[in-house]
């Protein structure tokens, strides 16, 4: 859905991937191996994303530490991306992407909030699709965030994406983009 935005002229940022570029950086690394020992990582000297995973969401205190080091990192490079933004006359607003926007109060910078909903048995598809997550993996990373509805709740648009026609998906940014008084560009 994100790219949809992108394709209005929106700029996105990614959380996930702000996340994925902290995960490759090897000061970053050096810090997680000193913590879980040189196991965490495949034999290239990449981190073992799985394995962190396991540990992470196993143990509620080694998330929060993994949080507490990784968070301010991508706070800084999100600021930076922002201001970048902000001072681009081109860009029609800036979307973060990212699935803790309310746990980490990332609301509060926002003129709007847009929850995109999917039906329980879509989402529990597409994570097994397009990410290969096991239903124990999923149920866990959706436990380890605020209840969906009270994220729908606290947002100002919600956008649902059941389908897969793009054209419909494009339908209902374009009508959200216009309803936010945003100039719709590229067609979208």
């Amino acid at each position: 859905m994100a790219s949809l935005f992108a394709d209005a002229g929106a700029a996105v940022i990614d959380s996930d991937e702000l996340n994925r570029a902290q995960l490759r950086s090897p000061e970053l690394i050096g810090e997680l191996k000193s913590w879980w020992g040189k196991s965490i990582c495949h034999a290239s000297g990449e981190l073992n994303r799985e394995q962190i995973a396991e540990i992470i969401f196993g143990d509620p205190a080694q998330r929060r530490r993994l949080e507490g080091i990784l968070h301010p990192r991508i706070a800084r490079q999100r600021e930076r991306l922002i201001a970048a933004h902000q001072r681009d006359p081109s860009i029609r607003a800036i979307v973060l992407d990212t699935p803790l926007l309310i746990e980490a109060e990332l609301d509060r910078r926002c003129d709007a909030v847009v929850f995109v909903d999917a039906d329980h048995g879509v989402r529990q598809d597409r994570v097994t699709r397009i990410r290969g997550w096991t239903q124990a993996e999923w149920r866990q990373r959706e436990n380890s965030q605020k209840a969906l509805d009270k994220k729908r709740n606290r947002a100002d648009y919600v956008l649902v994406n059941n389908s897969s026609d793009l054209a419909e998906l494009r339908s209902a940014v374009c009508d959200l983009l216009g309803a936010l008084g945003l100039s719709h560009g590229n067609g979208a």
